[in-house]
Order: structure tokens, then C-alpha cells, then sequence
């Protein structure tokens, strides 16, 4: 079995949080693909689900298989070009919520702090990456730790917001790994200890931002924490 995978990925069903004549908004579950892969136990996807319910659909841009959130698709060629240009500008405003490994202490007044790591791709682990200071592309995520009322008295974990300034492949869970605090459950970069702390990657896409592509209206998505 694909180490990514999990069984949170469901019945094929799509959950939709907007819907109109250019653009949606889709709830994607832990364990299902944005695309297919190669193989033909890996063309159940999030975007095959969708082009079931709405045959305009367009893919935008991609979460990891193992990622659960929020994810844009285009209902028109315009459109899934005007939105994958503010993707690659930077225009959204993406924030995503994990669970690490580790104790990372609250700053003060919910201050933000910056990794800044440059990820190369590694080609002898593929689909690894690492950090590499020579070969590496730049690299940024912003970071916070949250109170989480869950963690008892003596926590081991830390709940964090995340938000990725960069789009880099598995730019998150490669960051938090480098802190030394990897993501729960994260089957590609935390050691076997926290991989069995967790029966998914505790990764999830929970807030969006962005301008719609044709009214150019401001536009808010927040996805339910699953965990």
C-alpha cells in the first residue's frame, strides 16, 4: 500500500464549500489524490469525482495525497488561467493547521516566525525532498504555535498554524521536519516513532483567500478541522 494513503478518503463523494459559473470550492479528504496517478489503483482522484458532478472542472493547483483541505478548481480555460497566475504570484492567501512533534512555545501576541529553507528535489529518494543550501530553491513559511486544550498537562505535540510564502513540494511538512519537530503521522519525513503517533498526516488546507477571477471580489474559505 502506498504509505501515503488513507482510508479517510471515502466513499466518491465530493464535499463542496462554493459553487458558481467560474469557480469551486472543494473539501479534499486524507488519502485521495487532486489528480491521477500511474496505475490503475490511483485514477480515483479529486479531480475524476469532480468532473463526475461538474464536467467543466479544471484542475488549479494540487494538495499532497496524504493532505486534507480546502482546494480551488476553474470551470473555464479563463478562468484556471487567471487563478493558477495569482497561485504563481502569490495572490492567495493560504493557511494551513498541523500537529508536530515536540514543544514549540507561543509567542507573544501571535507573532509570526519565519523558516527560510531552499528545498531541492531529492532524485536518488524520489518524490523526497531536502533542504539544500547549493541546489535548493528559496523557501519560506511563516509559522505560529496555538494554545490547543487537548494536550494535557505535560503536551508533546504542538498545534500550529502554517503559512507557506512559497509553493515548493511538500515545502510544510520538509520545514517543520528541518525544526526538528515533524508532522504527526507524516510517512515521508518523520521517523517511525511519530509516524505512529497519528493514523494520517495531521496536515490540513484550512483557510483560503483569493480574488474571484472575474468579479474580482474578495473571496474567504475555512475548511472544519478533521482532527
Amino acid at each position: 500500500m502506498n504509505a501515503e494513503l488513507h482510508a479517510d478518503c471515502g466513499a466518491a463523494e465530493v464535499v463542496c464549500l462554493h459553487e458558481d459559473a467560474e469557480l469551486l470550492v472543494l473539501d479534499k479528504p486524507s488519502g485521495l489524490l487532486c489528480v491521477p496517478g500511474r496505475g490503475p489503483d490511483k485514477q480515483d482522484c479529486l479531480s475524476a469525482r469532480a468532473l463526475r458532478r461538474w464536467p467543466d472542472a479544471l484542475v488549479v493547483h494540487r494538495l499532497d495525497q496524504a493532505t486534507s483541505g480546502l482546494v480551488v478548481m476553474a470551470r473555464s480555460l479563463a478562468s484556471q488561467r487567471l487563478l493558477s497566475e495569482a497561485f504563481a504570484q502569490r495572490r492567495v492567501h493560504k493557511r494551513y493547521v498541523a500537529v508536530v512533534a515536540g514543544r514549540l512555545a507561543a509567542q507573544q501576541a501571535g507573532a509570526w516566525q519565519s523558516i527560510d529553507l531552499p528545498i531541492a528535489a531529492d532524485w536518488e529518494r524520489r518524490p523526497l525532498r531536502i533542504i539544500d543550501a547549493l541546489q535548493g530553491k528559496p523557501s519560506q513559511t511563516l509559522w505560529r504555535a496555538l494554545p490547543d486544550a487537548n494536550q494535557g498537562p505535560a503536551p508533546t505535540v504542538t498545534r500550529v498554524q502554517l503559512q507557506p510564502v512559497t509553493g515548493r513540494t511538500h515545502q510544510l511538512r520538509v520545514h517543520m521536519a528541518a525544526l526538528g519537530h515533524a508532522i504527526l503521522g507524516d510517512a515521508l519525513y518523520a521517523d517511525a516513532a511519530v509516524q505512529a503517533m497519528a493514523p494520517r498526516l495531521l496536515l490540513h488546507a484550512q483557510v483560503l483567500e483569493l480574488a474571484h477571477p472575474v468579479s474580482g471580489a474578495c473571496l474567504r474559505f475555512e475548511s472544519a478541522l478533521p482532527f
